[in-house]
């Protein structure tokens, strides 16, 4: 983790000793490889049980030199395929942390000279609880929008999380990440 983009130090309310991980990988920062970490590209990558937000990872992934940050976030909305949803639920498996690692890790190999953070939460949540925060931040905007775009799509497709649709009508609906 960087403080004052550039140490090596937890940001305010991020985890740094896992207490509130769904999982983690084997990197020299938890939840992270040690070959992300050493590239300073993956600043933060992870899957949590507590509230997420787009600003805790603004906070520490852009650098003086990003001329463009792109965030993302996504919110549980109040219905899905014609139904109302009054609640969500999010399960992850226990690798899920080491892959959202890793696709982070591809993002910013196939995107140079981004920074990348993104978080998933898991657990129960509502309408209007961030479920995924995402920020990527480069020199330029281009390069920033692809990699947050692709970020976002390789998270929601590879990450092992599923999702516990309860509906207003009282039915319910699992959706699986992969």
């Amino acid at each position: 983790m960087s403080d004052e983009r550039g140490g090596a130090h937890a940001a305010p309310g991020l985890p740094v000793d896992g207490a509130d991980r769904a999982g983690s990988g084997g990197g020299g920062e938890p939840g992270l490889p040690d070959a992300v970490v050493g590239a300073d590209v993956v600043v933060r990558a992870d899957v949590v049980d507590r509230a997420i937000s787009v600003a805790e990872l603004e906070a520490v992934v852009p650098t003086d030199a990003d001329g463009a940050v792109v965030t993302f976030a996504g919110v549980v909305r109040d219905h899905d395929g014609g139904k109302g949803v009054h609640a969500l639920g999010y399960e992850a498996h226990p690798t899920a942390a080491a892959v959202i690692a890793r696709v982070a890790g591809a993002i910013a190999g196939e995107h140079p000279g981004v920074r990348i953070g993104v978080l998933h939460r898991v657990g129960d949540l509502v309408v209007g609880d961030v479920a995924l925060a995402a920020v990527v931040a480069s020199p330029h905007r281009a390069e920033a929008f692809a990699a947050c775009s692709a970020l976002v799509d390789r998270v929601k497709d590879e990450v092992p999380i599923w999702k516990h649709q309860r509906f207003t009508d009282g039915t319910d609906e699992w959706v699986a990440a992969l």
